[in-house]
């Protein structure tokens, strides 16, 4: 495992998915503060993360894969792609964004596939570049979530790696990616529970989260 995100510039073209649930069904077990609806924040903590994720690789090498009518106009004022949720769980909607679209196929340079979790409202553009720098030193690469167990950034520059997402999945990826434990909150701290989200508070949260919360008492 390795604490370095300071990895040298690369000249990977990334093909980045975001997954996106539909906000009805979203986040589940998080807890949205009265009278904030679970839906209303979903979406926010979704906007938050593409917004970052665009910001750090452009729309172009961006795929959102998502049925939600929200996060899907929002997707596409960033300029990123956007390929409908077969609605068979996260792995199929990550291969499916992989799938839909050539992303930087096209391009000169190394190919690289990532796979980032829609639900890091903490996220900032700077903190995800890094972590991809350091992703692209190895063939596969696995950052897991806060906890130290889940996935929150899946990436290969070998061919499009297989997703094992759900819980303990970032054991089962780094059976054959390597395990980055980097020293980067933002992107580690995905939201789950309302003592998740307290925390993704304490680092300081997107506009869309904060405008949210701060509707709510």
């Amino acid at each position: 495992m390795s604490n370095d995100v300071h990895g040298r510039a690369t000249d990977v073209r990334w093909h980045l998915v975001v997954p996106v649930k539909e906000a009805d069904r979203a986040k589940t077990r998080l807890a949205a503060p009265h009278p904030l609806s679970r839906p209303v924040l979903a979406r926010a903590v979704a906007r938050d993360t593409l917004e970052a994720a665009c910001a750090a690789v452009g729309g172009d090498h961006l795929t959102v894969v998502t049925s939600d009518p929200v996060v899907r106009a929002a997707a596409l004022e960033l300029g990123a792609h956007v390929a409908p949720d077969p609605g068979r769980g996260l792995d199929a909607a990550v291969l499916a964004g992989w799938e839909s679209h050539p992303g930087p196929a096209q391009q000169p340079g190394r190919i690289g596939w990532a796979a980032l979790l829609g639900d890091l409202p903490a996220l900032r553009a700077a903190d995800l570049r890094a972590a991809l720098r350091a992703c692209a030193r190895y063939p596969r690469a696995v950052v897991p979530d806060a906890d130290g167990t889940g996935t929150v950034l899946l990436t290969s520059t070998a061919a499009p790696p297989v997703p094992r997402f759900g819980a303990g999945s970032a054991a089962r990826h780094a059976q054959d990616a390597h395990l980055l434990d980097l020293a980067l909150p933002r992107v580690r701290r995905d939201v789950d529970v309302v003592a998740d989200l307290r925390e993704a508070v304490a680092l300081g949260v997107g506009r869309h989260t904060l405008l949210a919360l701060g509707r709510a008492t």
